[in-house]
């Protein structure tokens, strides 16, 4: 399906497989995916949003790193034409091209420690914000840093999942 129609009327109206496509641009878990569509309707963009971040907190931790996946490195900007690469790129609107090598130094040594993307809510945070962050984070243990992609993950699927329910391509 090239170009369905936007909004949450219709994504209420697609079929199941049809909508799973459409909130993988939210959450690429085939699992997160399968929840959110299986929910349906949602009366309105909260609900959405709020139905969105509560199954990203449920993930067993296979389904966050195939989320994990499809995002980009904090820095680097995302390449291609397709909504989540708008959508990342906009969200990593405020890295200045100064901190992009610090960025990459630090994603390879988060890579390194726990062996996926470093993932932040960067919507909102200067790069300064997002590498004073990923720094810290490099101190986490494996259980928290677990807990702290989660959250992140949910903070990002909630925005997301907002903008599918509002149309926004």
């Amino acid at each position: 399906m090239p170009n369905p129609p936007a909004g949450l009327a219709a994504l209420n109206a697609l079929d199941p497989e049809d909508a799973e496509k459409e909130l993988l641009a939210c959450c690429a878990s085939r699992a997160f995916a399968r929840e959110v569509a299986a929910r349906r309707p949602y009366p309105d963009r909260d609900r959405l949003a709020d139905a969105a971040g509560r199954a990203v907190l449920t993930l067993d931790w296979p389904d966050v790193l195939e989320a994990l996946g499809a995002h980009p490195r904090i820095g680097e900007r995302p390449a291609g034409d397709s909504r989540e690469a708008a959508w990342s790129r906009r969200e990593q609107a405020g890295v200045e091209d100064g901190l992009r090598a610090a960025l990459a130094e630090g994603n390879r040594a988060y890579e390194e420690r726990f062996g996926h993307v470093y993932l932040v809510c960067a919507t909102g945070l200067t790069g300064a914000e997002m590498l004073r962050l990923l720094r810290e984070r490099l101190g986490h243990d494996e259980e928290t840093e677990r807990r702290t992609v989660r959250e992140e993950l949910a903070k990002i699927t909630r925005l997301r999942a907002g903008k599918l329910a509002e149309g926004d391509r």
